[in-house]
């Protein structure tokens, strides 16, 4: 398995087909939770979205393949951007534009396995 090189001030939460919503990236937080919280504070029923506090943007994209979880539901994805990577970023489909492919072949492997992916299986290491 190749390593995927990511920056290491990225925060994604997603799902896979028939494992539930988790952190597969924690932006070096020891629990990420309450960044990503803060973050997408007021953004719930938004199916897409971007917004940016300070040097963080939180963006929300529905899959680019248009994948669905068991239950029929396109899967979201939700990342939380800090610093420089983020300053590309005033869209959600700045966020497609530039996430996406960090992302993609990771998420290929791992989205239809019937447990969620350990770090071994993400095969992804900072930069």
């Amino acid at each position: 398995m190749s390593v995927t090189l990511l920056p290491a001030n990225l925060i994604w939460a997603t799902r896979g087909r028939s494992w539930g919503f988790r952190f597969l990236l924690d932006g070096g937080f020891s629990d990420p939770l309450p960044p990503y919280e803060a973050a997408f504070q007021g953004l719930a029923d938004e199916p897409t979205a971007c917004h940016r506090e300070g040097e963080r943007v939180a963006v929300r994209i529905m899959d680019p393949l248009g994948r669905r979880d068991s239950a029929g539901r396109v899967i979201p994805h939700e990342f939380l951007v800090l610093g420089e990577l983020g300053d590309a970023i005033d869209s959600a489909e700045d966020g497609e534009r530039e996430l996406w492919p960090l992302v993609a072949d990771v998420y290929a492997r791992v989205w239809d396995a019937s447990s969620p992916p350990t770090a071994g299986d993400l095969g992804l290491t900072s930069r």
